[in-house]
């Protein structure tokens, strides 16, 4: 279980243990620190060899237009976008040889996008902290880092699919969680109204985890509840998603 509070995954682990009587592993991630992200990825293949469901479920939604990451990006593209990346990268070699080895010739990779990527593009000015970005309301800054969730997880399909990586979109529905706690309150009680159970979230993720047809699904957008949906068609268009890969090569080069 990767997570940047020790504090908050230990009090999932219990919660797991409790409910399960199964143990998770910690492992400490900060996905708005690229060193954190090269560490978390160094720890994980010291201990393991396999790596058959990667989730790249975290984030975070309108922080203060003031928050960037450590090394200088916008903090929502920084953390969704760039830190599931850069993580992800590190472990391709660690999922494409599970997939030669296991005996159903592939692996997952579910990166959490949004509904609000409908309502995002991108825009490379606003990447990184500068006048362009600091003109962007957050809320704009929020679907655009999920437009870019949902155009590199296409990405990441067309280029990996053939070596057994099955990657998919995930919108895991809009659920009544810490992920709104930089709402006004007025905010989040309008937008309560709206909100499922947070338990609900982790159907349409396990769908594409864990059941037999989630291994058809490489290149889908799941929507929910455990269903594939049609996003955005500028978030499929290859020219895109190359651009986007490409920046995000080029941030990571020389770490």
């Amino acid at each position: 279980m990767a997570a940047r509070s020790p504090e908050k995954a230990q009090a999932a682990i219990e919660d797991l243990r409790a409910q399960t009587g199964k143990d998770a592993i910690f492992l400490k991630l900060d996905l708005a620190d690229l060193k954190s992200v090269k560490a978390a990825a160094t720890e994980f293949q010291e201990k393991e060899n396999e790596l058959h469901i990667l989730f790249n479920n975290g984030g975070l939604m309108n922080p203060p237009l003031e928050g960037i990451t450590a090394d200088g990006y916008d903090l929502q593209f920084g953390t969704n976008v760039l830190g599931h990346y850069y993580f992800t990268k590190l472990l391709l070699p660690t999922l494409i040889s599970t997939a030669q080895t296991s005996s159903d010739k592939h692996v997952r990779v579910l990166t959490t996008s949004s509904v609000t990527h409908y309502f995002g593009s991108l825009d490379f000015n606003t990447f990184k902290d500068g006048p362009a970005r600091r003109k962007r309301p957050v809320y704009k800054l929020y679907a655009q880092s999920k437009f870019g969730n949902l155009v590199y997880a296409m990405e990441l399909a067309r280029r990996f699919g053939e070596q057994g990586i099955v990657s998919t979109a995930i919108n895991p529905g809009n659920l009544d969680s810490d992920l709104m706690r930089h709402l006004s309150w007025l905010e989040h009680y309008l937008i309560r109204l709206g909100l499922y159970p947070v338990s609900m979230g982790a159907l349409t993720q396990l769908w594409g985890a864990t059941s037999k047809e989630g291994a058809n699904l490489n290149g889908k957008y799941l929507a929910p509840w455990a269903r594939i949906a049609s996003p955005k068609a500028d978030a499929l268009d290859p020219v895109v998603g190359r651009e986007l890969w490409e920046w995000l090569e080029e941030q990571v080069k020389d770490l």
